[in-house]
């Protein structure tokens, strides 16, 4: 048999995922690793942990199939976006961790930045606003803070890249320095209607342009792994950011096609094709995915807290021992009490896009219990999707693709969670069989480049539902609850909404 080996390296754990002939998940390996708080609001990975998981996973899950890299016709890479790494070119060594998408430490930067006039001219390059979550700012943090990084970056010994690419450098042995058109329209440094690095504001962020990776289409050839990793030579055909990625893996390939996904945050994107459409409502405007030199655009809606206010009731609160405890606890919460979590814990993203703003919970009584807090913590996912859903239908319009939400990530499989969406949408919440979407979409981008996975037409056509939520709560209902958490929103905001 012929797979094609996915590696999803994401916020949180490293995962391998192998895929049949027929785009059926093999076998999957999974670790986990640590997250690093060096001060409030700054998020770390260690780079040789990134690393080291992603090569054992890959060979525990050949290990686990007795599947030899013979067997794999080509790997996908699919990644935690903006999450930024610097390394010397010449050893592979970091200069310093990397700094994660989550991270705010350079807030003040891009708080001067938009002082001085700049963010119209950024986000007309780039789709983007100017915010920490992206990675210039990040880039330019490592070149100011670590000791000689600036004077080495500008003597070319320095290179930089997001996950994917720092990934495939090593797994190149340093012979191919390159990211794909998604990962770089992440970066605030690259213009997305021209396709390349922006100078004008590589300069006002002092990232030297000889630090940038090469930019290809998502299936390309990325060179082939060294033999020592996986016992002989792989080619990596395809690469992309993980929200595009699983856009791919939805068969999102229609204008005005949606989909969500539920990780650590929750990102939407809407599929806009050809057209570059300026947000009026503080969306993302981004590269859904480039295939074949052509790009299709996106509007997406970031929002940086979804799985991960789950993960605080267990890690944090400690008042469940596994994310499937919500589900049951929600199910019992006092439907008297009306608890409304403002995940802010690194402050909103889309539409509010204020970083500065901090979680809050409101509604509390004596009587608030665990089983109250479970069913904010999973209701807050539904009322930031509403969010972003109304703003993407102000700026693109609801044309007949937008009928339905696909979904996908690891909220998507509590049904719970998936029924009060569509009941807090009041619309149709569509799962596929396939809830693997985001390594789906990276295993077919190298396929089809392969030669063994179909064309895109056919992959759309073969898409599978696993089952449609169609909302059933009344509309007054829903809006009663809907005006309570904009004005819990409002209340936490640092600034006034849209400001």
């Amino acid at each position: 048999m012929t797979f094609i080996l996915a590696i999803d390296q994401g916020t949180t754990s490293t995962r391998a995922i192998l895929f049949d002939a027929d785009m059926q998940v093999h076998k999957i390996a999974q670790q986990e690793f640590t997250q690093h708080f060096p001060q409030s609001g700054w998020v770390e990975h260690s780079v040789d942990d990134l690393w080291n998981t992603t090569v054992q996973t890959c060979r525990q899950v050949m290990k686990d199939t007795s599947i030899a890299a013979s067997d794999i016709a080509a790997i996908g890479i699919t990644n935690q976006r903006e999450t930024t790494i610097v390394w010397d070119k010449t050893t592979g060594e970091p200069v310093y961790n990397a700094i994660v998408w989550q991270d705010r430490r350079t807030s003040d930067t891009c708080t001067a930045l938009k002082e001085r006039g700049l963010e119209q001219m950024i986000s007309r390059h780039t789709g983007l606003l100017l915010d920490p979550y992206f990675s210039g700012t990040k880039v330019k943090w490592i070149l100011d803070n670590v000791p000689g990084a600036r004077t080495r970056a500008a003597k070319g010994d320095l290179l930089f890249g997001t996950v994917d690419c720092y990934l495939i450098w090593k797994l190149t042995g340093g012979a191919v320095h390159a990211t794909d058109a998604t990962n770089a329209s992440r970066t605030m440094l690259y213009d997305i209607k021209r396709g390349r690095w922006e100078p004008v504001i590589c300069d006002l962020l002092e990232v030297p342009m000889n630090m940038l990776p090469k930019v290809r289409d998502c299936a390309a050839d990325y060179g082939v792994t060294t033999a020592d990793i996986l016992g002989s030579e792989v080619p990596i055909l395809g690469v992309a950011g993980d929200q595009q990625a699983a856009t791919i893996g939805q068969a999102c390939f229609e204008a005005g096609m949606m989909k969500s996904t539920y990780g650590t945050g929750c990102f939407a994107l809407l599929n806009t094709g050809k057209t570059m459409v300026a947000s009026k409502n503080r969306l993302l405007t981004t590269i859904a995915y480039q295939l074949d030199g052509k790009t299709t655009y996106a509007l997406e809606g970031s929002i940086f807290i979804a799985g991960a206010a789950v993960q605080w009731l267990r890690d944090g609160l400690k008042i469940i021992k596994s994310a499937p405890d919500t589900q049951k606890l929600a199910e019992n919460a006092d439907p008297n009490q009306s608890l409304y979590l403002v995940p802010a814990f690194t402050g909103l993203g889309a539409p509010y896009w204020d970083a500065e703003c901090r979680g809050a919970i409101y509604g509390l009584t004596r009587n608030s219990g665990p089983a109250e807090f479970a069913r904010a913590a999973l209701e807050c996912v539904g009322y930031q999707t509403r969010d972003l859903m109304e703003a993407m239908q102000s700026d693109w319009g609801a044309g007949d693709n937008a009928a339905v939400l696909r979904v996908d990530g690891g909220m998507a499989a509590s049904d719970w969670t998936m029924q009060f969406l569509a009941d807090i949408l009041g619309a149709a919440v569509d799962r596929p069989k396939v809830l693997e979407t985001t390594a789906l979409g990276a295993a077919w981008l190298a396929g089809m480049q392969a030669g063994i996975y179909p064309n895109q037409a056919d992959f759309a056509a073969n898409w599978r539902r696993d089952r449609q939520f169609e909302p059933n709560m009344d509309t007054t209902r829903r809006q009663v609850l809907y005006d309570g958490w904009l004005d819990a929103v409002g209340r936490t905001l640092t600034r006034p909404a849209g400001s």
